[in-house]
């Protein structure tokens, strides 16, 4: 069958079958409509099979009186948020947590109890369905989208097909319908965990809350390994996805609502790197950190751009749940303060994937106090916080449990010095730990230490296949050199960005940087080079414009570079400047106290208002377009 003699009823067709292979029971909706003999609905504004909700209440909560499954089903069905977006994460964490309930105890006792909607352990004590031409009327709009799947009567994902042979109809006519959909019949959405489009030859996945951006294809089925390039590409998200025991551990544990401020909820679903990727290494850190293992669970390598802050908030969710692990603490390791708080930024919002909110240490005394528990915690720290206080040879020992994971960011990078710097106390403080490496850049072959204290690679994403799926943008280079001058005179004495640049580096190490560090930043940023880049930037900038839209990062070595380029650049092009945050075309980005230089004050921002900036540089409409940040 090509794309030139199938039609749409073709392509409902095989979605069908391929639910039905895998046990789907298939419904054709104006069967179960209402008024007919089969009818499983009062009116065509009620989306929820209640029949079966209720069924599905009764078979999973044995012990559960009548009256509290009544109200769990209440509570279920009575949304009561304006906001589409609201209801589907209330309903979201009933369906991941329970319905909770409180009824009288056979003492007498007034108790609370969470009522399971679904069965996450045996799948087959759930109801699966798929009912196509499923006709929804809500506010006197009437639609009828082309696949509805049903969990225990609970519509959880959406279809919508077209045929690529018609003229005018693409993946993107299905997406555009979808939102259509949401506006008018809001009610079948508040249960949706995914939304699919398919013009028969492309199929991508998405949540409510995805924009085209992040509606994704996905390419395997089994595993990491990708998909029959033959296959066709519902078929395997389907399969892929939907198959009852995965479509149940993805609702589970890989879909997240963060709140991005002013009230705005967006809802994540793991792609399927991450998804395998997460599982492979839960697997990996039973097995390690179990009796025998060697404490080494490995290293996932998945590009820059591709998620991986999430990835890591997946699978500490995923490894905090895990009975075997037996209610662990994790302990999350940057080389760097600034990265220390973006990745807390990630795991707070995602606290639900959790069941705990993450703590930050403060210092080396916080970090102690934290690591004493006797079980449970997430705990963020540079990794510098486990250096010995005065009088110390080497670190105590702050637990001997087994079931603790360490989580270390660019688990590559030098600063972590796993031999003889850091990493050396860590192992001190937690000796039975176990290790996991994130990196969005490969290991090199050379770097023994790595793989010594991480183990093999678990997952590898990389940039081509990241590429190819869009979850990022292709790299083009383009060498555009501003050549540095050997002028001893250009050469200054150590600058205060030093203490900066190297931070957290133990004593010794840091003074054997001094000058060479100097003595580079120096060259970098003299005046006649800085103003060369600036002049390049500025044209090249314009006319990359004129081409096509876009913006630009300017990444500086230190934060004299970021402000004097600032002051170049806009000498250039004052129209970029502007005083006001919420204006301008260019910005720097950095941290900084009062006691920097007077002309660095009015780049310096707190967290909440370096925060604001990023949302308004990964707005593509918002005029902030060159950022200019330091490495």
């Amino acid at each position: 069958m090509t794309a030139t003699n199938f039609s749409e009823y073709d392509i409902e067709s095989a979605a069908l079958a391929w639910l039905e292979s895998m046990g789907y029971q298939i419904l054709f909706g104006p069967e179960i409509a209402p008024g007919m003999p089969a009818a499983e609905r009062e009116n065509y504004g009620q989306v929820v099979l209640e029949r079966r909700l209720r069924q599905a209440l009764e078979r999973l909560n044995p012990d559960v009186p009548p009256d509290a499954l009544e109200e769990a089903f209440r509570r279920l069905t009575r949304l009561d948020s304006p906001s589409l977006a609201a209801n589907n994460h209330a309903i979201h964490k009933y369906l991941v947590d329970g319905v909770p309930v409180e009824y009288q105890r056979a003492d007498g006792a007034i108790g609370g109890d969470l009522v399971r909607v679904f069965d996450y352990d045996a799948p087959e004590n759930n109801e699966f369905l798929a009912i196509n031409q499923f006709t929804v009327v809500e506010d006197r709009h009437e639609r009828r989208p082309d696949v509805v799947l049903f969990v225990n009567g609970l519509p959880v994902a959406v279809m919508e097909l077209k045929n690529a042979a018609v003229e005018n109809a693409t993946i993107w006519s299905a997406f555009n319908q979808l939102q259509t959909y949401k506006q008018q019949i809001p009610s079948l959405f508040a249960f949706n965990e995914a939304l699919v489009i398919s013009d028969g030859v492309e199929a991508r996945i998405g949540t409510l809350t995805a924009d085209r951006e992040w509606f994704m294809p996905w390419r395997a089925i089994e595993g990491e390994k990708l998909a029959d390039h033959r296959l066709p590409q519902l078929q395997v998200v389907i399969e892929g996805v939907f198959e009852k025991r995965r479509f149940l551990n993805l609702l589970q544990h890989f879909i997240v609502f963060e709140d991005v401020g002013g009230g705005v909820l967006i809802k994540k679903m793991a792609g399927y790197h991450q998804y395998h990727a997460v599982n492979l290494a839960l697997d990996s850190t039973v097995r390690a950190a179990g009796t025998g293992g060697n404490k080494r669970i490995g290293v996932v390598w998945h590009t820059q751009g591709s998620g991986k802050s999430l990835t890591m908030a997946f699978y500490a969710g995923r490894v905090v749940l895990h009975p075997a692990m037996e209610n662990p603490t994790l302990v999350v390791i940057t080389d760097r303060n600034d990265l220390d708080d973006q990745l807390y930024g990630t795991f707070a919002r995602c606290h639900e994937l959790l069941r705990q909110q993450p703590m930050q240490a403060g210092s080396r005394a916080h970090l102690r106090e934290l690591l004493t528990t006797a079980s449970g915690g997430v705990v963020f720290t540079t990794v510098h916080k486990f250096f010995p206080t005065n009088g110390e040879d080497q670190h105590p020992l702050l637990s001997d449990r087994r079931n603790i994971v360490v989580i270390a960011d660019e688990a590559h990078r030098s600063q972590y010095d796993f031999i003889d710097g850091f990493a050396r106390h860590m192992r001190e403080a937690l000796p039975n730990a176990s290790f996991i490496g994130f990196t969005g850049t490969p290991i090199e072959l050379t770097d023994k230490n790595t793989r010594a204290v991480f183990g093999d690679y678990i997952s590898v994403y990389d940039i081509e296949r990241a590429v190819k799926d869009g979850a990022t943008v292709p790299i083009y280079y383009e060498s555009r050199l501003a050549r540095l001058e050997l002028d001893e005179r250009a050469r200054p004495l150590l600058d205060e960005e030093f203490e900066t640049a190297t931070e957290g580096e133990e004593v010794e190490h840091r003074e054997r940087l001094k000058t060479k560090w100097a003595q580079l930043e120096a060259l970098v940023g003299t005046e006649k080079r800085i103003k060369l880049i600036a002049e390049d930037l500025a044209k090249h900038f314009k006319t990359r414009l004129e081409a096509i839209d876009g913006k630009a990062m300017i990444v500086c070595m230190s934060r004299r570079i970021c402000v004097e380029l600032y002051k170049a650049i806009t000498a250039i092009r004052p129209d970029w400047h502007n005083d006001d945050d919420s204006a301008g075309i260019l910005k720097i980005v950095m941290t900084g106290s009062a006691s920097d230089p007077a002309d660095w004050q009015t780049h310096i921002r707190n967290k909440a208002r370096r925060e604001e900036l990023a949302k308004r540089f990964k707005a593509p409409e918002d005029p902030f377009k060159v950022v200019i940040v330091r490495d």
